[in-house]
């Protein structure tokens, strides 16, 4: 770089490229999750740091603090307390459809309540992990080198588990952003089973079809998703890749004693903050917009969501609750964008796409772990090979071992041992071979061996008997015993064909 050298550039044209590089970091390594996993770039560190750590299902908890370290320092050169916030995240089961982390400590709440200091609480991988982390090790997926090129880390996951429409993803980006509502499992698995079985027709596979498996997102926190008759809401959304659902809490009239009657609270929306929501009621109950409520208080323990809304005698129970969703966050909506990586680039999906992407991707990580065991069953056949031909041959294996001064003269031994017989099986000729050992460090050893093919008697006037040689040599400048051979090339008469033995 030339220190003291001013260059004129356009100021439009610069703010423009440097607004555009920044715009596509923030999409593609930042905010928007991958179509195939599922996930942002942030939670695919956080899960492979800790499979690489050895954290699993089945292991002992680890300190977050220790967890959040290690993708810092080696993967994400980020803030810590973004790491923190997304692991956390995917440990809060209000969050998650399908938890990702197992933790242990406050992960924070339903109420808005943060996840204590990362130096408190501990975390471990899920089954459910394992499963979007299922062959990792089998070459099924490429590696790219981290931020400064002392590690490798994958560029997506083999994914076992169809995890972008199972837990969704919200990410706000550079002019745009994403909002996949979470689903069932077991109906995005029997979606993908049918496409499966009409792959060969897939182009007539349409939405309607679809639906007929995935009927609508499936939040954690439940709730009910209230559409009117002949509207498209949640058939636009899937159909297109962008639309909104009504969803309402869950709620139930009780009966008390002396005719009154209260409310009972079990479901909340997504992404509602139950304490928030309990502080507009109360605020509504006081400035008299909500009326017949006596009692408001929050029952929710371990077992469940449980708020409580008591009525006075003369309360109109369906009334009251008509004001309760009009009036709070017990019925929003929700916004719809299915917004994914998709070789790199922003794409607005559709739930036929979605899942076709998944499946070529699982297509690709099927295939390649097919490859990754077969080339190491076909290693295995090799030594099996070895084993059943010294299993065959043990008497003279054990003589050459007890003869032979070091592992190196034993070895060079078999493998002379070896030509001869292999010569042998393919010309049943008799083969005569000698070793020449080298004179200096800098020279060379080499075998030589001479094969001699009698005439057969039925063609011992037409067939001329042939004999040819070949040698097998180390690296120039190498010492010691050969161990590799060399191509033997043969040159016969007219009558035989030119041929090579390895």
């Amino acid at each position: 770089m030339e220190l003291g050298l001013i260059k004129k550039i356009d100021i439009d044209a610069e703010m423009q490229q440097s607004y555009l590089d920044y715009a596509m970091s923030v999409i593609v390594a930042r905010a928007l999750p991958d179509a195939r996993d599922g996930l942002k770039p942030v939670q695919r560190r956080i899960l492979y740091a800790m499979y690489d750590m050895g954290i699993r299902a089945d292991s002992s908890y680890k300190k977050s603090a220790r967890i959040v370290g290690e993708v810092l320092g080696k993967y994400h050169p980020h803030g810590d307390s973004a790491v923190y916030e997304a692991m956390a995240r995917m440990a809060q089961d209000f969050s998650m459809r399908t938890l990702l982390v197992d933790g242990q400590g406050n992960f924070g709440s339903v109420d808005g309540d943060p996840p204590a200091a990362m130096r408190y609480t501990e975390a471990r991988l899920t089954n459910a992990a394992l499963d979007i982390l299922f062959d990792l090790n089998k070459e099924t997926v490429n590696f790219t080198a981290n931020f400064d090129d002392t590690l490798t880390e994958p560029n997506v996951l083999p994914a076992a588990i169809p995890n972008l429409l199972v837990n969704g993803a919200t990410g706000i980006a550079v002019g745009m952003a994403t909002s996949i509502p979470p689903h069932n499992l077991s109906e995005i698995v029997d979606a993908l089973v049918y496409m499966l079985d009409k792959y060969e027709k897939l182009d007539d596979v349409d939405v309607d079809q679809l639906m007929k498996f995935v009927q609508g997102p499936d939040f954690p926190t439940g709730g009910l998703i209230v559409q009117e008759k002949d509207a498209e809401g949640i058939e636009a959304a899937y159909g297109s890749g962008r639309g909104r659902v009504t969803v309402q809490a869950k709620a139930h009239v009780e009966e008390m004693e002396r005719g009154k009657n209260r409310i009972i609270v079990t479901e909340l929306p997504y992404m509602v903050n139950k304490s928030s929501l309990i502080e507009r009621i109360a605020d509504l109950a006081r400035e008299g917009y909500l009326e017949g409520l006596s009692d408001l208080r929050d029952e929710s323990d371990r077992q469940g969501m449980r708020i409580v809304l008591e009525m006075t005698k003369n309360a109109d129970p369906d009334v009251v609750l008509r004001d309760l969703y009009k009036r709070t966050p017990m019925q929003t909506t929700f916004s719809i964008n299915l917004l994914a990586l998709v070789d790199g680039e922003p794409r607005t999906l559709t739930l036929k796409q979605a899942l076709r992407v998944y499946i070529e991707h699982r297509l690709t990580v099927v295939k390649r772990r097919a490859e990754f065991d077969l080339e190491k069953a076909k290693a295995r056949a090799h030594i099996l090979e070895g084993y059943l031909i010294a299993l065959k041959n043990l008497d003279e294996v054990i003589n050459i071992i007890r003869s032979a001064s070091d592992v190196e003269t034993a070895r060079a031994k078999s493998a002379m041992r070896s030509m001869r017989l292999d010569l042998l099986t393919m010309y049943g000729s008799s083969v005569t071979m000698m070793r020449f050992l080298p004179r200096s460090i800098s020279s060379t050893c080499a075998f030589a061996c001479t094969v001699t093919r009698p005439r057969p008697e039925p063609y011992a006037a037409s067939m001329p008997s042939s004999s040819f040689s070949c040698t097998m040599s180390p690296p120039v400048g190498k010492s010691g015993p050969c161990t590799n051979f060399i191509n033997c090339s043969t040159s016969m008469s007219s009558s035989f064909s030119h041929f090579s033995i390895m």
